[in-house]
């Protein structure tokens, strides 16, 4: 939009951002303002040095934070909502055989990468709250680069990784070590500018396809290119075993990342899942400041189990949340909020309750939940996910019209219907970086 090129400008409508993980701010009918791509913050006033900026109205609609996926599988965009029965003891590999694995493997076709990601990146701009990601896509370089430039041409501000895969894979996903390293270099070297703000991200898929000679390899090259790294940790039990098995005598699954400076000690690190950290593992994440993507919806759906996130964020450690596309089945943040809304109650029932009728509750509140869509994993970004001075000017407009009753109701329950009824049409504009990269 011409409107918005100089990215200095004023939003005005409801504004909702949580500057902090217990604080949500809802400003009724004010002014959030941009100025060259950073926030100045909300005034109820457009100061006098901003009376002549360009002011877009939004009044009686929703102006929130863009929010941050931290864990999506973009090649499996296409069979979301398919092997949402089958349970991670005894068919979770088959999940993999029969819709993951053979999905991935098509990738190799740039035609067909070029149609689905095509897709992926679209729905994304265009129907989701996401104005950032931590994305994986799949070992094909080529492909990998195509997702990466869609995105860039969309305006998203991204990470994308190209998998490691050089052990326990099949369908052609399994390359030999000396290649996946050598095409992870090439990729690294051949990503390093003209992808706007979409950056590589070193991903090994996890511990179980990726040999002692593929990560130490990874280690040489998150040193010698700077590049942060993603991985799944501790998603379910019966990964804990297998990764025990090929790695005796860790202490912990996270050791199996850390021993290769892959876990935060070099570079930054995000880890999808933590399901099941032990005391060990609990401590070193901590101490290495990972960023814990929390993955509520694929956890239900692969019957895995609640991540104790209330603790971790009491605690100190990060954590934003992701869609987990596909494991999870809905690319839409504001589902993962509730998701994860309700997955904190259930284990607050099940662990700290207790039977007890009067226990305190102690779960993940509306405010919580959206701090973690923010400002939580935008930390991962930099001063992101917040509408206060300084921070970039990510931002998401929505109309709740069509969902509206024929009461008068307040902002904060005008606000909370739309994260549980939330469609599509809800989005009205997306800036992203004082861009504006989308308007219904």
């Amino acid at each position: 939009m011409e409107f918005f090129k100089n990215r200095t400008f004023a939003l005005k409508g409801i504004i909702v951002h949580t500057p902090d993980f217990d604080h949500m701010e809802y400003h009724e009918n004010e002014y959030v303002i941009c100025k060259d791509g950073r926030s100045v913050g909300i005034f109820h006033e457009l100061p006098e040095e901003y009376q002549e900026i360009p002011v877009l109205d939004f009044s009686d609609k929703f102006i929130i934070p863009g929010m941050c996926d931290m864990h999506v599988h973009a090649p499996q965009y296409g069979f979301r909502g398919l092997g949402m029965l089958l349970d991670c003891n005894s068919e979770w590999e088959t999940w993999f055989d029969r819709y993951s694995f053979p999905e991935e493997s098509r990738y190799a076709d740039l035609e067909y990468a070029d149609k689905a990601y095509g897709r992926f990146v679209d729905d994304l701009l265009k129907t989701t709250t996401t104005t950032r990601a931590s994305i994986f896509a799949t070992i094909h370089r080529p492909a990998t680069e195509l997702l990466m430039r869609k995105l860039a041409d969309a305006g998203f501000s991204a990470y994308v990784g190209k998998l490691n895969m050089d052990r326990n894979s099949r369908f052609g996903l399994q390359e030999t070590t000396e290649e996946t390293l050598k095409e992870t270099e090439r990729w690294l070297k051949e990503t390093e500018t003209g992808y706007g703000q979409v950056k590589p991200i070193l991903t090994p898929r996890y511990t179980p396809t990726c040999t002692d000679a593929c990560m130490e390899g990874l280690q040489v090259l998150s040193e010698k290119y700077q590049v942060p790294v993603q991985s799944h940790l501790s998603e379910g039990l019966d990964e804990i075993e297998w990764v025990k098995q090929l790695k005796p005598g860790l202490s912990c699954y996270g050791e199996a990342y850390d021993m290769y400076d892959l876990l935060g000690s070099r570079q930054p690190a995000v880890m999808a899942h933590v399901v099941h950290p032990n005391e060990a593992e609990y401590e070193l994440i901590k101490h290495r400041n990972v960023l814990v993507a929390h993955c509520p919806q694929s956890n239900t759906n692969a019957a895995n189990g609640v991540a104790p996130i209330l603790q971790m964020v009491h605690d100190g450690i990060r954590v934003g949340l992701g869609t987990d596309m596909a494991g999870g089945y809905n690319l839409n943040l504001l589902r993962t909020m509730t998701d994860a809304i309700q997955a904190s109650k259930l284990r607050w029932c099940f662990t700290e309750r207790n039977g007890d009728p009067f226990a305190k509750k102690n779960f993940l509140t509306v405010a919580n939940a959206f701090y973690l869509a923010t400002k939580g994993g935008g930390s991962f970004f930099g001063k992101v996910g917040s509408f206060e001075p300084d921070y970039e000017f990510d931002a998401v407009v929505l109309d709740d019209a069509a969902l509206a009753d024929f009461v008068e109701r307040p902002v904060q329950d005008r606000f909370q219907r739309i994260l549980w009824l939330y469609t599509a049409d809800t989005v009205t504009a997306k800036f992203i970086q004082g861009t504006c990269v989308y308007q219904a």
